[in-house]
């Protein structure tokens, strides 16, 4: 069961930096799987007064607050239709509405979890993390770090033209992935990100121009056969290693094919 022993709505990011970097506290976020661990969290850190719930549109790029909910990625209008339908289809499976209504991106991002379909699908765009002390990295670049005492301010999409289908495999509707793929195309380079291999998603950028000429049906096999061998993959109670390394080309051919217009 998870103990806390004090309760701060901080009022600004200085505030909650400073209060964070004491090992036993904790920024709670949405508070969805914190509350299931078992830690004593010395002071609960609430950045919901800071304004960062919403999504900001410019010419250039969307600005993910870190408290943005899933929900709000779910059913914003704009940020869907630049990615075609993906960003509805990566959170809608996620347990249900009243979860993605206080679910947040930062804590998904965060967290860096193997399961994550916010982390798999963002990673698919041309993503950035800004962080209150260590600036603006690549999201990429963010998913390989070890978690430090930071924090996540915002989730920056820039606003290139891009193509992006996103496709999960699950057991029933509202479980964990057994693997998730998010296929892109930007500035005509095709990459997969594929998440629930059990660990993290990590990205395969077609290097080899299998992509480069036509996508039909045989390009979309090689690419797919491409990633799959360029990942490793492991077993748990949702899957082995050989069935999900098998869905994950299954589902990047498929998503290859649907950039393709089929």
């Amino acid at each position: 069961m998870l103990t806390i022993n004090q309760y701060v709505k901080v009022k600004s990011l200085d505030e909650a930096y400073e209060l964070n970097q004491k090992k036993t506290n904790r920024i709670i976020g949405g508070m969805l799987w914190l509350k299931m661990s078992k830690l004593r969290v010395n002071t609960a850190i609430d950045l919901s007064g800071l304004g960062l719930d919403t999504i900001e549109e410019t010419d250039e790029e969307f600005k993910i607050g870190s408290m943005t909910t899933l929900r709000t990625i779910e059913t914003h209008e704009s940020f869907n239709e630049y990615t075609k339908g993906a960003a509805k289809e990566a959170v809608r499976h996620i347990v249900g509405v009243q979860f993605r209504n206080i679910a947040t991106v930062g804590g998904s991002i965060y967290g860096r979890y193997g399961f994550s379909d916010v982390l798999t699908f963002l990673l698919g765009l041309d993503s950035y993390v800004e962080l209150y002390k260590g600036g603006i990295i690549p999201l990429k670049d963010f998913a390989a770090m070890k978690a430090d005492r930071d924090i996540i301010v915002r989730i920056i999409v820039k606003k290139k033209p891009v193509q992006c289908v996103y496709l999960s495999e699950r057991i029933t509707k509202t479980d964990f992935p057994v693997i998730a793929v998010c296929v892109s195309k930007i500035d005509d380079k095709v990459m997969a990100s594929v998440g629930a291999r059990p660990a993290r998603a990590k990205i395969v950028v077609d290097e080899t121009g299998i992509l480069s000429e036509e996508i039909n049906d045989e390009t979309a096999l090689k690419f797919g056969e491409y990633v799959a061998e360029n990942l490793d993959f492991n077993s748990n109670m949702r899957g082995s290693a050989q069935y999900r390394k098998h869905i994950a080309k299954v589902l990047v051919k498929r998503a290859v094919k649907a950039l393709g217009g089929e």
